[in-house]
């Protein structure tokens, strides 16, 4: 019997919003190697949606979403997390606070973004980047991909107030087909642009994106996965890689 006590856990910091940690969390299960339930990743989730919006904070000086992420980060710890990632982008703004304040180390989404971008043989040249205003305006991406050589494009403020803004509010209306209609012309303006790829830098985006099959998919950068990835890796390297059984149980 697998003494779970052992186990390195995983927490997910989420309800920001609900259907992008939901997404995540589908992501995760997909993107661990597994044949059988005892072979993917032990995780806790905190999915508490009432939370401060991050944009307003970030761009406005509205209400400081830290300490309700703090307490989310506490309660993962007390549950026996030993890692956190947080699924949402713009709360990224606040990562090293949360790890300096909430004891545990968070696996940083734009790293796992330049991550799956070197994979892809991304070295160079210019990135679109997809997210809120927050997100932008806290630059977290921009200066990973500038440390890695990799120029940002973003979208112009009247595609930003079109399209990109409108396809994230549309997401958590729960109305996916206006969202993916919005969100495929913002990445193909990006693409328009020069851009090489394009980093889906807002949770919601690559739900829009996923809602029906369409031709930017291939060159877009998904940050809920890349994020995944960075999970499956981190446990593998705590735990030792997945031994498959001889066969599937």
């Amino acid at each position: 019997m697998t003494n779970t006590r052992s186990l390195p856990l995983l927490g997910v910091l989420g309800g920001m919003g609900p259907l992008a940690a939901a997404d995540f969390l589908t992501k995760l299960v997909a993107e661990t190697p597994a044949m059988r339930d005892q072979d993917h990743i032990p995780y806790v989730a905190w999915g508490v949606p009432q939370i401060p919006e991050r944009p307003a904070a970030i761009l406005h000086g509205g209400e400081s979403p830290l300490p309700q992420m703090l307490r989310g980060i506490a309660a993962l710890k007390q549950a026996g997390a030993s890692v956190v990632a947080i699924a949402c982008n713009t709360a990224h703004y606040w990562h090293d606070d949360l790890v300096r304040q909430g004891g545990l180390p968070i696996l940083h989404i734009a790293d796992a973004v330049c991550d799956m971008l070197a994979e892809r043989g991304i070295t160079a040249g210019k990135i679109g980047l997809l997210g809120t205003d927050g997100t932008v305006k806290a630059g977290f991406f921009q200066q990973r991909f500038a440390a890695r050589g990799l120029d940002c494009i973003l979208s112009s403020r009247a595609d930003q107030d079109q399209l990109v803004l409108p396809a994230i509010a549309a997401v958590k209306a729960n109305d996916l087909p206006r969202a993916h209609g919005l969100a495929l012309e913002a990445v193909a303006r990006l693409l328009d642009s020069g851009a090489q790829a394009v980093v889906l830098a807002c949770t919601e985006t690559p739900v829009a994106i996923d809602y029906a099959d369409n031709p930017v998919k291939a060159r877009c950068i998904d940050a809920t996965r890349a994020l995944a990835r960075a999970c499956v890796a981190w446990h593998q390297a705590a735990s030792g890689p997945v031994t498959q059984p001889s066969k599937p149980l």
